[in-house]
């Protein structure tokens, strides 16, 4: 009997062996996720926003001449440039645009002109009004921004 203890105690004693050794220590693997290089590419105006932002600075300087009681007498900008300059991705010139356009740069002259019988808040206002105007149709992005030229 002491034999049958023995050698079934030496069987356990193998089968607890052989199950410790046999399990693997496993080390969970985190995975990290995988770094791509994201490029990011700065954004470019076109030739015709570059000239709106450059016209509404002058429309903003206008306005403050035009608060302080300044007349003003030249008109700095090319606005030629409205007909030939670049237009951001997608936009083209329609003849909406076109007819907006010229009356644009006919009110926008007028702001300069001394020799007007209207007051020049009034011209100032009348030329931001059509920027209003064309931006309802065109471009309703900086219509906000557009509305804070006005000489209240």
């Amino acid at each position: 009997m002491e034999f049958y203890l023995n050698s079934r105690f030496i069987w356990v004693l193998l089968f607890w062996l052989f199950i410790l050794t046999s399990c693997k220590n496993e080390e969970k693997i985190i995975k990290e996720p995988i770094k791509t290089n994201i490029e990011y590419q700065m954004y470019q105006p076109s030739e015709m926003a570059g000239f709106m932002n450059t016209m509404y600075a002058y429309n903003l300087q206008l306005k403050a001449q035009i608060i302080a009681g300044d007349q003003p007498s030249s008109l700095p900008l090319d606005l030629i440039k409205l007909h030939s300059a670049e237009m951001s991705n997608g936009k083209s010139r329609t003849q909406n645009w076109q007819n907006f356009v010229n009356v644009f740069i006919a009110s926008q002259e007028a702001v300069v002109d001394t020799l007007s019988n209207f007051e020049i808040k009034e011209r100032y206002n009348a030329a931001i009004s059509n920027c209003l105007n064309c931006h309802k149709t065109e471009c309703t992005g900086p219509i906000p921004k557009i509305k804070k030229l006005m000489i209240q």
